[in-house]
């Protein structure tokens, strides 16, 4: 094999076993999106197994523009062999990272 970098560049612009945040999550034929309320949370997955308060100051880049993750939530929910962490910020979805257990 002369360029092996080249299936760990193209692993990695494809995704393939890298956890990435995003901006919505499915919950069986339901839809949780960035900008939902905690209580639509609540209502789709019920209550977390895990919940943490954030402090500080912390921006995640998304897309053009900076998302502002300071204080806020992280609650933490474990289904289907996967976790799924929702960031709650002022009462709405901040972001949302679904990735393998």
């Amino acid at each position: 094999m002369r360029h092996p970098w080249k299936i760990l560049v193209l692993a990695g612009l494809f995704g393939v076993g890298v956890a990435q945040a995003s901006d919505s999550v499915r919950v069986g034929n339901r839809l949780l999106v960035v900008g939902d309320t905690a209580a639509h949370v609540q209502a789709l997955l019920g209550r977390p197994s895990y919940r943490s308060h954030r402090g500080g100051s912390r921006r995640r880049r998304r897309g053009a523009a900076w998302r502002d993750m300071s204080g806020g939530e992280r609650w933490q929910y474990r289904r289907d062999g996967r976790v799924i962490e929702i960031t709650i910020v002022d009462g709405r979805v901040a972001d949302v990272d679904d990735r393998p257990s």
